[in-house]
């Protein structure tokens, strides 16, 4: 009776090692990779039709529900799979709010610039009514692609739809196209254009305040023009066109941005994004 107690205690202390042991094992074994799923299937437009006994708006609906709450695992999207599923919804019904709205937001700022943009091309030719597609898809092909040409033109239809953002519009596009053109002189005679042909008050007082700020940096080199010619030498900085008298103070930027002297040369001062300057 008396080696009962011992045989048990010797079980638990056994028991315990165990316990150990593995505890030791766990805490030293990596952490499992997350699991990302892929190759997701993604069903073909005509055979979705049949499916859906020909209705291809119920295709498109059911399809872009199953790709909302199918296309991000564990904080991780899918892209592949988002793209195909995607470009098959607008095949289906290129005016799907809720397909366009996805492809900007998963696509486009995804790594998936062309294929998102695409929808939302798409989307702008079906949704007539609609000014957000032709403005998404004109902010995404000067952001990503640099064509201002194309932007302007889609920036151009999203204000031609749109009442409360129309002035907004129309003034991107016409900034788009004067940041193109380099003689300053030139680009400020453009918006000067532009302004007398507003026909909205909106648009025209916000056209008012880009001329202004342009003729500022019209003045600022002109006087450094001058100053360079009489001096013949290059200026080094601001405050000699003060102290020579050619100006009797800078100009001031309507916008509150100021002006910049950079390599020699004053340009207009922009907002700075923290990694998007290199866009």
């Amino acid at each position: 009776m008396r080696s009962q107690p011992s045989l048990l205690l010797l079980l638990a202390l056994i028991c315990f090692a165990l316990f150990a042991a593995a505890s030791q094992w766990r805490a030293n074994t990596p952490a499992p990779v997350t699991p990302v799923v892929e190759g997701r299937v993604v069903i073909a437009a005509p055979v979705l039709l049949v499916l859906f006994g020909g209705d291809r708006f119920l295709a498109a609906n059911l399809e872009t529900m199953r790709l909302a709450a199918t296309g991000v695992d564990w904080g991780q999207a899918d892209t592949g799979y988002l793209i195909r599923a995607q470009q098959v919804v607008a095949e289906l019904n290129p005016c799907h709010e809720d397909n366009y709205y996805l492809a900007n937001g998963l696509l486009t700022w995804g790594g998936a610039d062309r294929e998102g943009s695409e929808v939302l091309r798409r989307a702008s030719s079906c949704r007539f009514w609609d000014e957000l597609p032709p403005f998404f898809y004109g902010f995404n092909r000067f952001f990503f692609d640099h064509d201002v040409d194309t932007a302007a033109t889609y920036l151009e239809e999203a204000a031609s739809r749109s009442t409360a953002n129309a002035a907004g519009f129309r003034k991107f596009a016409i900034m788009l196209k004067a940041e193109q053109i380099q003689d300053e002189q030139l680009a400020l005679e453009f918006l000067q254009g532009e302004q007398d042909q507003a026909s909205d008050p909106k648009l025209k007082a916000m056209l008012a305040k880009r001329v202004q700020r342009l003729q500022g940096l019209v003045t600022l080199r002109e006087a450094q023009r001058r100053f360079e010619v009489q001096s013949s030498s290059p200026l080094i900085a601001p405050d000699q066109l003060l102290e020579s008298g050619l100006l009797a103070a800078f100009p001031e930027d309507p916008l509150k941005l100021g002006y910049e002297f950079v390599d020699g040369r004053f340009v207009l001062k922009k907002l700075k994004v923290a990694g998007m300057e290199d866009r």
